[in-house]
């Protein structure tokens, strides 16, 4: 048995044409969709980059307990089980978080790995002298701008590198046996930097500064310049599409759909101007962010070109390739392998919980979101044993407070440190007041979460799905408390 698992991040599910785009041109998504199995009802659970892949190891929720970290010492990581079951398991990605502190225990789990530099601020080529930096909109980096004059044609440009590295791999080992080789580019996360063959697809009347990377702000640009950004993001998205379309091409002519399963996903979603806001890390998590495309193909179900509409998430992808390879998830994975579900469409769960670390927890049964704020004035703790930020380690002054936690349901019987934390971790999670309240929507009758809904005998309904799921987790007890809500 072998799989292939391609993450993109921040793949905007409404921006693909399977699911109802029509100002994209991802013809290789549309292939796709027809080989494959296409989830209408996937969710993120822990966002974002980095606590979305301690997901995807462990199989269960992140975000109770964790800010953006690596993974645990008591952690189950999903490569490193396939490894222990003589499964081969191979990394190659340029998503550069890998490489910095705050995820650096997560390409060493795989059996081998390999790295391709330059992404978003990537501190990869030196220049001591100041690059010149154009006028632009948004966001433009010193680091950045040096890294850009290393890319010329589309295959000079990280996400070009990706696949030619898993060409390489897929050339030397696609008659072997029991491999798992996992693709990650880190495109078409922002800086929407791409090649003018792809530009000439979206074509606009802008003749402003550069604007290839929004800010994690208000949209307060001109309409033609924001128009403009949108496009520089259907760019990018149009050549992963071409590199999928080249990816679909190598299993059609090596036969590899016979007996190789194919997972494509996303972490999270991105905002392109939707609710008044670009980008994400910041609440409410509406539909863009949270409501993510999965695509799946399994070849002992060989069901492809269906739908289905059970409730799945991210968590589910770790049981899922255990259980393609015939391991057993352990017992503090929380998601399910979805072969039946792939099958026949068999529900796995009642309702999906997701969030951000310190900001909203929500929870959805597929057709209501509910969305609970943080309460001013209560406290939020990191539970770890490797005390890293994204960039950096622990300062010792927020050390010097810790405190030993008792063992949660899934360390293993290990007691964790327990820190306190800030609510502005994130520099993008300042929230207005009128923004840090509680929402309930209907995606039925308001897909768009326009109109949030005022019916309490709801809301408590969402209530109990959301506790009962925070209990499952073993969510410590302030959580319940930042949210409201009185702790089992």
């Amino acid at each position: 048995m072998k799989a292939i698992l391609l993450l993109f991040d921040s793949l905007n599910r409404h921006c693909l044409e399977p699911y109802g785009c029509d100002w994209t041109h991802t013809p290789n998504f549309r292939r796709l969709a027809a080989r494959t199995v296409q989830f209408d009802r996937c969710y993120a659970g822990s966002l974002p980059c980095m606590p979305a892949r301690r997901e995807l190891h462990t199989g269960r929720y992140n975000f109770l307990h964790r800010s953006w970290g690596p993974v645990e010492p008591f952690d189950d990581s999903m490569p490193e089980l396939l490894k222990r079951h003589g499964v081969y398991t191979h990394l190659i990605s340029d998503h550069q978080h890998y490489w910095e502190d705050g995820g650096a225990t997560y390409h060493t789990r795989y059996s081998s790995w390999e790295c391709v530099r330059g992404q978003e601020g990537d501190p990869w080529r030196a220049q001591v002298a100041d690059p010149d930096i154009p006028p632009h909109l948004g966001q433009a980096g010193r680091q950045d701008e040096v890294n850009r004059q290393y890319f010329g044609s589309a295959d000079e440009q990280p996400l070009g590198q990706v696949f030619s590295l898993a060409w390489e791999f897929l050339d030397r080992t696609r008659n072997a046996d029991n491999w798992l080789l996992h693709i990650e580019p880190f495109d078409p996360h922002e800086p929407f930097f791409t090649q003018p063959a792809y530009q000439r697809l979206y074509p606009d009347d802008y003749d402003g500064p550069r604007f290839d990377w929004p800010p994690y702000d208000h949209v307060t640009e001109p309409l033609g310049a924001a128009a403009h950004c949108r496009n520089q993001y259907g760019v990018l998205l149009s050549m992963c599409d071409d590199y999928l379309g080249h990816l679909l091409d190598y299993m059609d002519a090596h036969d590899m759909w016979r007996d190789t399963m194919l997972i494509v996903a996303t972490d999270h979603g991105f905002l392109l101007g939707e609710h008044g806001w670009w980008a994400k890390n910041r609440p409410p998590f509406y539909e863009e962010l949270s409501h993510t495309p999965l695509f799946l193909w399994d070849p002992r179900a060989g069901c492809a070109g269906e739908r289905r509409q059970a409730l799945v998430q991210t968590i589910d992808l770790a049981p899922t390739l255990l259980g393609f390879f015939g391991v057993a998830p352990t017992p503090d994975m929380q998601g399910h392998d979805l072969r039946d579900t792939v099958r026949t469409d068999k529900p796995v769960r009642e309702a999906a919980l997701f969030g951000m670390f310190g900001a909203h927890v929500c929870v959805t049964d597929g057709r209501y979101v509910y969305m609970r704020a943080d309460r001013p004035d209560t406290p939020l703790y990191d539970y770890t044993l490797l005390p890293l930020h994204q960039r950096a380690m622990y300062a010792p002054e927020e050390l010097q407070q810790l405190e030993l936690a008792e063992p949660f349901s899934f360390t293993k019987g290990c007691r964790v440190l327990k820190i306190a934390m800030p609510k502005d971790f994130y520099p993008c999670m300042s929230v207005a007041a009128e923004e840090n309240r509680d929402l309930l929507f209907d995606l039925q009758s308001d897909p768009g979460q326009m109109q949030p809904l005022d019916d309490p005998a709801l809301e408590q309904r969402m209530i109990a799905l959301m506790r009962a799921l925070m209990q499952a987790n073993d969510a410590p007890a302030e959580q319940y408390r930042r949210i409201g809500l009185q702790e089992p």
